[in-house]
């Protein structure tokens, strides 16, 4: 859980709340009702989408997805699982109250370990993921060409040759170029496709 949870924390400090459920998503869905990881999963979950309504002046579904999140997160230790969670419900309390406190102050940042994560500061495997999910939340990116450049960094992590562990990493800690870095992508993948379907044609 630790990569997901890393993934989806740093996509939402970067303020892409609809797109950090999707990092925990289906790790939740494994999980057993009612444990303590699924109460807090499920609580981040419906923390993001409730901050995504009031930011789009739903008033009503914020309310009712924060009353909601409060359930899940009661009684969960802080931090839980690293992140801090006193702020979260402190927020989320007022949220369920007032939805318009979005439109006078930012909601909370997510803590893990203590800092705001943020997405250029990810590991591998974290920001493998959140490439992943930027890709299925923007209509912008190919979502099968980034997880091919996903798959060709995964096999750069013990080679010398990094070009689509860099530009992967790139995509994902470098907002205001990430167009740039995604056409870099785009030429990378397909000069490497090119090349495995000139070595297949060899041997037909």
């Amino acid at each position: 859980m630790d990569a997901e949870l890393r993934a989806g924390v740093a996509i939402y400090n970067a303020g892409e709340y609809h797109a950090a459920h999707d990092a925990w998503e289906e790790r939740w869905l494994e999980l057993e009702d009612g444990t303590d990881d699924e109460r807090f999963l499920h609580g981040l979950i419906q923390f993001t989408a409730a901050i995504y309504h009031a930011h789009n002046r739903n008033w009503a579904g914020a309310t009712g997805l924060a009353e909601s999140a409060l359930g899940y997160l009661d009684g969960l230790p802080d931090p839980y699982r690293d992140v801090r969670l006193d702020g979260v419900r402190t927020y989320l309390d007022v949220l369920a109250d007032d939805p318009e406190v979005i439109e006078r102050r930012d909601p909370p940042e997510l803590m893990w370990n203590g800092t705001a994560l943020g997405l250029p500061e990810l590991e591998v495997d974290a920001a493998f993921l959140v490439a992943s999910v930027l890709a299925e939340e923007d209509d912008r990116w190919d979502e099968s060409l980034v997880e091919d450049a996903v798959s060709y960094a995964r096999e750069e992590l013990d080679a010398a040759e990094t070009t689509f562990l860099t530009l992967v990493l790139d995509f994902v800690g470098d907002h205001e170029n990430r167009g740039l870095i995604y056409q870099r992508l785009v030429e990378h993948v397909e000069r490497r496709k090119h090349r495995e379907e000139d070595v297949d044609g060899l041997f037909e």
